[in-house]
């Protein structure tokens, strides 16, 4: 049989057990162990997993995933994260649209805390959305603003979606996410511009809160800016030693999640209860990620024995005549529209084996389009009618947010993300200039 046709059965039959609803990593690891032992026998086919399995444990980088899920628990289950938003409240109600602009500020610093933009649009819609909807503003302008800023949290460092891409294309964690500041920064501004131009155009979408609301004394306006501003610390605290190459990777993340945890014990809120379900939940999402991982990294390993890659990378530059620039475009479309049925991490896997070669082949740099591949799954979750992020939303949001308000929010903002996605293709250094500036690559 064709090696051709080979990888193509592969393909197919793992897209066939996601749609079954099996797990992402079952479905995956299990056509990449059954296509092994068929294709080498039980020795080689075995050893594919074993070397898969060893390169995942020995991977250092790897010990940054607990250590950033562990932070963003703590700040998030002992309410350091509620801090953050009566400070933007206060500051900031007496513009017009300035809860919404102060939401997106508050997912900013929320992906800066935890890195999983599921974390986000819960904080969001538990915190943001009641509150912003109390207080007069529209529904669907609202509902839009936090699902478009839950979209950082894969995107402003530290993103644990990053992490996976720096191990299945085999680049560096901390360039990935120096990679993301820029962009993730520029496309928060640009969702801030928008609410501001919107708001000032109809002012009914974000009325500015009432005299009372914000009658309070400087000194309790100032405390609520302490307080708001210790998630900020912390990151500058896990951040600045890394960028400045005083601790490595792993001890930078080490000290954020220490600085978390003591932040939480000295503000009275670590709890027993608080520190079991973040030790739970940082539990479980280490071993989902980890599991994905060893997945992918047997399946890229049978396609690159197969040759593939090589075979795919000839057909469309040979046979097909395409430009690189085409067959990147045909890549991004094809996240939006996998991102329908599938949450980030799975078409990842799925299409890493295949496209991380190829774009590397074509002479793109593969820090950059681990930029490219994050802005346009958050596009995809947020693409009707099947959007991940879409049914989430609704999942959390009160009765009166239907559906279809739900759609027509998100749609000005899908547009700006496209914006955002058009100028990182257009200027790649928007992407490279921080890492490179940061590690002095020439």
């Amino acid at each position: 049989m064709p090696y051709e046709l080979i990888a193509t059965l592969m393909f197919s039959s793992m897209m066939l057990m996601l749609l079954t609803g099996q797990r992402v990593f079952g479905a995956i690891g299990f056509v990449a162990v059954v296509a092994a032992l068929l294709l080498w026998g039980d020795r080689g086919g075995f050893d594919i997993g074993f070397s898969a399995a060893m390169k995942l444990m020995k991977w250092y980088p790897l010990l940054t995933l607990p250590m950033f899920i562990f932070m963003g628990y703590v700040l998030s289950e002992s309410r350091i994260a509620d801090d953050l938003y009566r400070m933007f409240h206060v500051w900031m109600g007496g513009l017009r649209g300035g809860l919404a602009v102060g939401t997106i500020g508050l997912m900013v610093l929320i992906s800066a805390m935890n890195g999983l933009s599921v974390a986000g649009m819960a904080i969001g819609a538990t915190i943001a959305l009641p509150e912003l909807l109390r207080r007069g503003y529209d529904k669907r302008m609202v509902t839009g603003v936090i699902q478009a800023g839950s979209s950082l949290g894969i995107l402003v460092p530290p993103s644990v979606v990053l992490v996976l891409y720096a191990m299945i294309a085999r680049q560096p964690v901390g360039q990935l996410w120096l990679a993301g500041v820029v962009p993730g920064l520029m496309m928060a501004a640009l969702f801030v511009a928008y609410i501001a131009i919107r708001c000032r155009l109809n002012p009914a979408l974000g009325p500015v809160l009432s005299a009372e609301d914000r009658d309070m004394p400087r000194a309790e306006k100032l405390r609520l800016l302490r307080a708001g501003l210790l998630p900020l610390v912390i990151f500058a605290a896990m951040m600045v030693p890394f960028v400045n190459g005083w601790t490595s990777l792993v001890e930078s993340s080490a000290i954020g999640a220490l600085a978390a945890f003591l932040a939480a014990i000295l503000k009275g809120r670590m709890t027993r209860e608080v520190f079991e379900n973040s030790v739970r939940n940082t539990l479980g999402i280490t071993c989902m990620f980890m599991w994905i991982i060893l997945a992918a990294l047997a399946f890229g390993a049978v396609f690159d024995g197969l040759g593939a890659v090589k075979a795919i990378e000839s057909l469309f530059t040979e046979q097909l005549n395409l430009s690189p620039w085409t067959i990147l475009i045909l890549m991004q479309l094809s996240f939006i529209l996998m991102g329908t049925f599938l949450d980030d991490t799975a078409m990842l896997v799925i299409v890493a084996p295949l496209y991380v070669p190829l774009v590397g082949a074509m002479g793109f740099d593969l820090i950059w389009y681990g930029i490219l591949y994050t802005i346009t799954t958050q596009i995809a979750y947020m693409t009707p009618p099947f959007g991940y992020n879409l049914f989430l939303m609704r999942a959390m949001a009160p009765p009166e947010i239907g559906l279809r308000d739900i759609y027509a929010s998100i749609t000005p903002f899908v547009a700006v993300m496209v914006l955002a996605l058009a100028l990182v293709m257009t200027f790649p250094g928007l992407a490279t200039w921080l890492p490179d500036h940061v590690y002095q690559q020439p």
